[in-house]
């Protein structure tokens, strides 16, 4: 209810930050003046939701502008801005308007356009990982890497890929899969992992690369379109034994025979989440399921149409397709890869493009001198009146070496040098959403629009909405203005009683208002105005 309310009070007003010509005085506010350019971005913005005439009749507007200009202004002298909701309120919505600012718009797009394509088209691939220890040091990466770099050599001088896995790779699926990890797509693997793969040429062995989990090779295998998602129905037998197997055969027999796969999956299916279902399953790509149950779900050709029975590590299955799901076009996915490029760790290069052009657009100045506590062991112990020089410039703001030992204190997990090059990154987008506000005049017209907006809001609260729930004072009104009502009982006509008590408490008060402000409107201004509108429609 509050955001609906907030966006109603926003609508009618906003800030004019686009130099329109029309540059004139429309009306003077105890002494601030709006111009036409003002008022005409307002008029405007409003023109399409409003669908009777009179709502658009430009003086009534006018008069609604000039309200809402006298009502925030009353909240400024109440001082409600400073209201530590407020404030709270206000940071949430400015951390979100910020939000879409810390992204480079060009880089994510091209990320978008890669994960469809990525999303479109499939690779099978194969790889090696020597995982890092938790907490590595240096002596623990140059093992690794030399492990790796001695995997990829033993492959390039002619031994198969799949037993020098089954030897080296700590992927211990690869003991059974020789590091074969199937087709993926989009989204599938972390992104580091996913970029290097569908780089590599196909049949070649990429140059060992590091993700989270350590060092890998990997060798892309085969290619081809995406066969999209599929909803499929199963009946799992999870005994491994002859005797599975003898049951499932006995349903497969059952199938071919014409009886129903639902009845037989709800008599016989051992998957207690989906047998009351007729075996139903959640839709799935390529690489969710393991490897025989993906092979068996993606190789039936048509809808109704059923697998031979065939084993798992989890018993023996048949599976019947029940709907297939092919990729759409790039217009029809862009919304879904877009926000799944939002949620997943790739939007994290969109925000490192950022970090970069502030970089090199920003004099950034590290203070050598002070830099010195950073071959310090004990620097997290020093006391803070110690700290008090300065470490960092961002243009003309100085940052303390106590700022930087404070960003120090719950990450030892990377070196101080490392760790001061992310107190710069952090550093410079913080200076770039303080300054904002000062240096996009959109989004300070929007964030001014939120501010005033909170504020009416809260205003309104405490003058109207509040007041028109005192039931004695509600109770007075309806005694007074009874023959207004058909009821004569205000329980019948609570809701109606109430929102004419609040238009009476609004215009007492705007009348109140009035009466304390000077106003000025510029008659020939607005009859000019007026006018225009006229020759519009």
């Amino acid at each position: 209810m509050k955001k609906q309310v907030l966006f109603f009070l926003i609508l009618i007003v906003t800030v004019n930050v686009f130099g329109q010509k029309d540059d004139q005085t429309l009306v003077t506010i105890n002494g601030e003046k709006v111009t036409v350019a003002d008022f005409k971005k307002v008029y405007e913005k409003n023109l399409n939701a409003i669908d009777n005439e009179e709502g658009k009749d430009v003086s009534n507007n006018l008069e609604l502008y000039i309200s809402y200009k006298l009502k925030v202004n009353e909240a400024y002298k109440l001082k409600l801005d400073t209201l530590k909701s407020y404030k709270r309120e206000i940071q949430t919505y400015r951390n979100q308007l910020t939000a879409p600012y810390l992204q480079d718009k060009e880089f994510l797009d091209e990320l978008i356009k890669e994960a469809y394509y990525r999303t479109k088209n499939e690779i099978r691939a194969s790889h090696i990982l020597v995982r890092l220890p938790r907490s590595y040091k240096p002596e623990d990466t140059l093992k690794a890497y030399n492990t790796i770099i001695e995997a990829r050599k033993r492959i390039l001088n002619g031994e198969p890929f799949e037993k020098v896995a089954k030897e080296i790779s700590d992927d211990k699926s690869a003991l059974t899969n020789g590091g074969d990890l199937g087709y993926f797509y989009a989204f599938r693997m972390i992104y580091d992992f996913e970029d290097v793969a569908y780089n590599t040429k196909l049949g070649e062995i990429s140059m060992p690369f590091k993700t989270q989990y350590g060092y890998h090779i990997v060798k892309k295998t085969e290619t081809r379109l995406s066969k999209g998602e599929r909803e499929v129905a199963h009946i799992l037998i999870n005994d491994t034994t002859s005797v599975g197997k003898k049951k499932i055969d006995e349903v497969y027999s059952k199938l071919k025979e014409g009886k129903s796969f639902k009845d037989l999956a709800k008599e016989y299916s051992d998957d207690r989440n989906s047998k009351n279902k007729g075996g139903v399953l959640s839709k799935f790509g390529t690489g969710r399921m393991v490897k025989p149950f993906d092979e068996a779900s993606f190789g039936l050709a048509k809808v109704n149409d059923f697998s031979k029975p065939f084993k798992t590590r989890f018993g023996w299955h048949i599976v019947k397709l029940i709907k297939e799901y092919p990729i759409l076009s790039y217009e029809e996915m862009e919304k879904e890869i877009r926000d799944k490029v939002k949620r997943n760790g790739r939007v994290k290069l969109s925000d490192r493009a950022v970090v970069n052009r502030l970089r090199s657009e920003y004099k950034i100045v590290e203070v050598e001198e002070a830099k010195n506590i950073l071959n310090r062991k004990d620097i997290r112990l020093m006391p803070k009146d110690s700290l008090q020089e300065t470490i960092l410039k961002i243009n003309e703001k100085s940052i303390k070496q106590e700022e930087f030992v404070s960003y120090t204190m719950n990450r030892r997990h990377l070196s101080l040098q490392a760790l001061f090059e992310n107190f710069i990154d952090q550093e410079v987008l913080t200076y770039f959403k303080d300054n904002l506000k000062n240096t996009n005049p959109e989004f300070a017209s929007v964030l001014k629009e939120y501010e005033d907006g909170l504020l009416l809001f809260e205003l309104m609260e405490r003058k109207i909405w509040k007041k028109s729930n005192d039931t004695i004072a509600l109770k007075e009104y309806f005694d007074k203005n009874k023959e207004k009502y058909e009821a004569k009982d205000l329980t019948k006509v609570k809701g109606k009683v109430m929102n004419d008590y609040q238009n009476f408490l609004e215009k007492e008060w705007i009348d109140k208002l009035r009466s304390e402000s000077t106003v000025k409107i510029h008659k020939k201004v607005l009859k000019k105005l007026i006018k225009y509108y006229r020759k519009e429609s």
